[in-house]
Formats: C-alpha cells, sequence, structure tokens
C-alpha cells in the first residue's frame, strides 16, 4: 500500500467509502461488506469514510468491521444532515450527531469530522469554535469540509483550520479542478476525492442506459444527455488505455484522480473482496507521462466541447413548454448546467433542487403548473433582464 501524509498523518492512497449502504444505488449485502472491509485492512487500507445520515446501519457495521483493528485505521464520519435535507451545524447539533457516531461507532474519537453540507443559518465562525473545541477536547483529532460551494469553503479556510476538503473528482466529473484546487494550495491542505469512477460510468464493463427503481443514478445528470454522451467519450480513451498498459478501466481511472498531487486519498465504493482488489491495483504504478499529457489535452477539449453543448441543451429544455409528465430528471440536468457554468449559485440552486423533486408524488396538473414556474425561473438566470 501507498500513503500520503499530511499534518502528521499518514493516508492510504485507496480509502473505503460507505455511501453505498445508505441505499442509493442497492442493497449491499452485510455479511459481504464486512468480509471486505476486514480484507482492506489486511490490504494495509487504513482510512473509511461514513456519514451518520448514511442511516444507523452504516455507522454500526463499520464500526463493527473495524473495532479489532481500530487504533491502526483512520475513521471518518460526518455531521450536519439532521433529516435529508435539512441541515443543522450548530454546537448543540455536531455535538448531538457526534455523541452518536462514537456510539454507533464504537470508538472514543474520531480521527476527522467532516463538515457535511452547509448550514446557511449558523456563522461559519461558531461551527469552527465548536470543531475546534471538540478537538481539544480529543473527541476528534482533525476536522474538513464537504459538499460545499468554493465561497463557503474559504470562510472555513480563513477562519479555521480544516484538515482536508472533500468533494467529487473523476475523468468525468473534473470541475473541482478549476474550483477547489487553487484553494487547496493556497491553503495548504489536501483533497479527499470521491465518486473516482464516476459512480460505476468509468468502472462497468457496459454503462446501462437506465438503472432499477430508486438508484440515485436515474436522476444523476452525468448518466443524462450532453454528460453521459461526453463521459462515454472519455470512458473509451480511458479503456483503450487501460487495455494498453494492461490494467482494468476502473484502475485507470483510480489513477488518474491520484496523479493529482493535491489529492491525499482516492474513496471507492467496494462491496465485495474481487471489488476491492481490483481498486486497490490501481496504485503502485502511474500513468506514463507521455499518456497523461495526451489525457489532458482530451479532458481539456471535452470541457469546451461540452459547455457548449450543455448551454445548448439547457436553453432548448427551458424554453419547450412542460409536459408535467417525466420532467424531474430534465430540470435537474437544466439546473445542474447552469450552476455548473457559474449562471446560479450553489446556495440559490438548493431550494430549486427540492422544489424539482417534489415534482414525482404531484398530481400531472399541479406537476406541470409548478414544473413550468421552475422552467421559467430557471430561464431568468439564463436569460436575466
Amino acid at each position: 500500500m501507498n500513503y500520503r501524509t499530511h499534518r502528521g498523518f499518514r493516508v492510504s492512497e485507496i480509502g473505503i467509502g460507505c455511501y453505498a449502504l445508505s441505499g442509493v444505488y442497492d442493497h449491499k449485502d452485510q455479511d459481504e461488506f464486512q468480509q471486505m472491509v476486514r480484507r482492506a485492512v489486511e490490504l494495509e487500507v487504513n482510512f473509511f469514510d461514513t456519514a451518520g445520515s448514511y442511516g444507523e446501519e452504516a455507522e454500526e457495521l463499520l464500526g463493527k468491521s473495524l473495532a479489532p483493528f481500530r487504533k491502526n485505521v483512520l475513521i471518518s464520519t460526518k455531521v450536519g444532515v439532521v433529516e435529508g435535507t435539512r441541515f443543522d451545524l450548530t454546537s448543540r447539533s455536531i455535538r448531538t450527531f457526534l455523541e452518536r457516531s462514537l456510539k454507533r461507532l464504537k470508538t472514543d474519537w474520531i480521527d476527522i469530522l467532516q463538515v457535511h453540507f452547509d448550514d446557511p443559518d449558523t456563522p461559519v465562525q461558531n461551527t469552527v469554535a465548536t470543531l475546534e473545541a471538540l478537538k481539544k477536547e480529543g473527541k476528534i483529532l482533525q476536522y474538513g469540509v464537504g459538499h460545499l460551494p468554493p465561497e463557503r469553503v474559504l470562510e472555513y479556510l480563513e477562519i479555521g483550520k480544516p484538515f482536508s476538503l472533500m468533494f467529487e473528482l473523476s475523468a468525468v466529473s473534473r470541475s473541482a479542478r478549476q474550483r477547489f484546487f487553487p484553494l487547496l494550495e493556497k491553503y495548504e491542505i489536501k483533497g479527499i476525492a470521491f465518486s473516482v469512477t464516476g459512480r460505476g460510468m468509468l468502472a462497468f464493463k457496459s454503462v446501462p442506459e437506465s438503472f432499477p427503481p430508486g438508484d440515485l443514478r436515474n436522476y444523476d445528470p452525468l448518466f443524462q444527455r450532453d454528460l453521459r454522451a461526453s463521459g462515454m467519450r472519455v470512458r473509451q480513451k480511458l479503456d483503450e488505455l487501460a487495455q494498453n498498459l494492461g490494467k482494468t478501466l476502473a484502475q485507470v481511472a483510480i489513477a488518474w484522480v491520484l496523479s493529482h498531487p493535491q489529492i491525499i486519498c482516492a474513496l471507492c465504493g467496494p462491496s465485495t473482496i474481487p471489488h476491492l482488489e481490483e481498486n486497490v491495483k490501481a496504485i503502485g504504478w502511474q500513468i506514463p507521462p507521455e499518456e497523461l499529457r495526451k489525457l489532458e489535452a482530451l479532458l481539456e477539449e471535452e470541457d469546451k466541447r461540452l459547455a457548449r453543448e450543455r448551454l445548448e441543451t439547457t436553453t432548448q429544455i427551458l424554453s419547450a413548454s412542460s409536459s408535467g409528465e417525466t420532467e424531474s430528471t430534465t430540470l435537474i440536468y437544466a439546473l445542474d448546467t447552469l450552476i455548473e457554468l457559474g449562471f446560479i449559485k450553489e446556495r440559490e440552486g438548493l431550494p430549486l433542487y427540492l422544489r424539482i423533486m417534489r415534482l414525482d408524488g404531484m398530481p400531472l396538473n399541479e406537476k406541470r403548473g409548478t414544473s413550468q414556474s421552475i422552467k421559467d425561473e430557471l430561464l431568468s438566470y439564463l436569460n436575466p433582464v
């Protein structure tokens, strides 16, 4: 196993993320998961990330699996999400949820406590004060931030001393490099990357056209329209490179993430031992410099092409009349595009996202009117008066 060091922590380049235990993709077998975690420890993986918001089972199962190895591993969990889409980073909330996590994880301390999404009603200085107090009390060793817009991340960096910044990064989801890497370098902190194989797009033998009911990827913009088409082009390039190097597609995808020195750990989400072992073999080698240069040139062209195509598609989406039938995924795609291209700030986008997600439970007539109202609002950002 290879490790990267930061502020006294020695972190394995591959980490295990437990988001899949929340049920966003499909059901995970608990016994199989525990066996995978123990095999990860055997392979000298030492970083494990979970969250209280993933459900009690996620923390309890991880705590049970890691109990015999607690002194040899780093556990990261998160606070801030109270009830699905309600966020609370007050001192009382942080302490309450931390105590629950400590109990579920069967540990006396958390190595890295992550701020999980933003609470716009709680000043950052108050949240930082609580996190710093918890460090002095020995209940956490470090804290980090994740799922926050750059302007909010900057507040944490100016006021506190976060250990890390957690964000999505893969060869098919690259915006973190522009949004967050300058902050990592300026404030000398490290990035923890998640969804490093693009939620399966860079790991599947073939990418499904659709997923089972309840699978989050049915709404995920990455698997829709221009983003999917771009992702498939990048996937083809990585697959060709993998064959030339004698590696798997997933291994090349992970190696690309780890080619960035700003990253301290690439979080993977294996649920089986073979999946884990494949991921671990992504380390110990590097993509050849010339191949990496070619790949970066391709990604640069993809960024330009994708921005142009997404803007065209979103303009068409918002200019069409609402049918009210199946527009949730379409509107999420449009909203994501406007945020990604800078027309809407992330903080402004969250209420719109929540309104879109409520569409599926509405009667058709109400859905049609609400959908059109959301379209009009999104169009106002695209074409301000």
